[in-house]
């Protein structure tokens, strides 16, 4: 019986971005563009080459790609020609016949800082010292700030801006128009007498360059609140008859996994008080982890176990820490944080 072969447009390479800006650098300041791919047939990806257009560009690439895994192609250009420069390569594969292309493009000036060791994340055009905000040990009343300093490294005016703001952050960008090369100060501020409840608090904030500009994953910024118990009802409690906490560990490593897809841990949760131990909230600040907790309410001299477990698939593509956070009624540890080693 002959087998059927499958032909090459079955085998389909997808390109999220063809073409990236880098926006500028300096005279023999090495810039790179990563391009993620995907693999959209029903086979093996097989990468014969990927070839630049001249040999101041050079490439990473994999091999080999899984039916239907995302990978990555960088190029890095090595800036050692002034002016604006357009750089191609080709991918050569069992894809198709006719190759796929990539294009970095930017411009190389006589004389730049090295801004990428204080702005190391980048986002389009745009450069970031973070891309996370966390609002931690929040009382009601507080209204914290948090800062993120921006750099416009393209080669137009922006007009950065946040979209998407829930009701309880506000942002001011100052001055709110970047010329190139120039930076600004995005300031988050935290109403916590809007947040509804007390322990974990999340969402996800869109960095625009623009004014309506499309938000998307790759501009996501996420933001985290932790709003702490009123602690006046402590005020009262006798602390030789409260309850106390005493936790087994507060970190837990799922850094191997044995190349199993999913792995367990257990914490164990005693009560060394005098008064029942009550766990009001326990929340995770990322996927890829599910916790079952024993019993909610823990008795003086009794015990619980924490079961952790971590799906690494999930976890390895987190892009914030993995931690768990407890909310409890001991006055010394009304908040418990169990961080994920990953």
């Amino acid at each position: 019986m002959l087998l059927a072969i499958l032909p090459a447009s079955a085998q389909k390479i997808s390109v999220k971005n063809s073409t990236i800006n880098c926006g500028r650098t300096g005279f023999d300041q090495p810039i790179s563009a990563t391009f993620e791919l995907q693999n959209k047939g029903k086979r093996r990806l097989y990468i014969e080459s990927v070839k630049p257009d001249c040999g101041c560009t050079a490439v990473e690439f994999p091999k080999e790609v899984g039916a239907g895994d995302k990978f990555t192609i960088k190029m890095t250009y090595d800036a050692l020609q002034l002016g604006h420069f357009q750089k191609m390569a080709a991918i050569k594969s069992n894809a198709s016949e006719e190759p796929v292309y990539l294009t970095m493009k930017g411009i190389v000036l006589t004389e730049m800082v090295d801004y990428f060791g204080e702005y190391p994340i980048g986002m389009g055009e745009l450069l970031l010292d973070k891309n996370e905000l966390e609002f931690d040990n929040v009382n009601k009343g507080d209204q914290p700030i948090q800062e993120i300093h921006v750099l416009n490294n393209g080669t137009q005016v922006m007009q950065p801006n946040i979209m998407h703001l829930p009701p309880y952050l506000q942002a001011e960008v100052k001055p709110e128009k970047i010329a190139p090369g120039r930076g600004a100060t995005i300031s988050i501020t935290l109403n916590s007498d809007k947040l509804r409840n007390f322990g974990l608090t999340q969402t996800n904030v869109y960095l625009a360059k623009e004014l309506g500009e499309k938000v998307s994953h790759d501009n996501a910024i996420p933001v985290s609140a932790i709003l702490l118990p009123d602690l006046k009802e402590f005020a009262s409690v006798n602390k030789e008859q409260a309850p106390q906490l005493s936790i087994s560990t507060t970190d837990i490593d799922f850094t191997d996994f044995g190349g199993k897809s999913k792995k367990t841990a257990e914490v164990n949760l005693t009560n060394t008080g005098k008064s029942t131990l009550v766990i009001s909230s326990l929340q995770m600040f990322t996927t890829g982890l599910r916790v079952t907790l024993g019993s909610r309410e823990i008795e003086p001299g009794k015990s619980t176990t924490l079961k952790i477990t971590a799906h690494a698939d999930e976890l390895n593509q987190v892009r914030t820490r993995p931690r768990i956070l407890m909310i409890t009624n001991d006055p010394d540890h009304s908040k418990v944080v169990i961080n994920i080693k990953k």
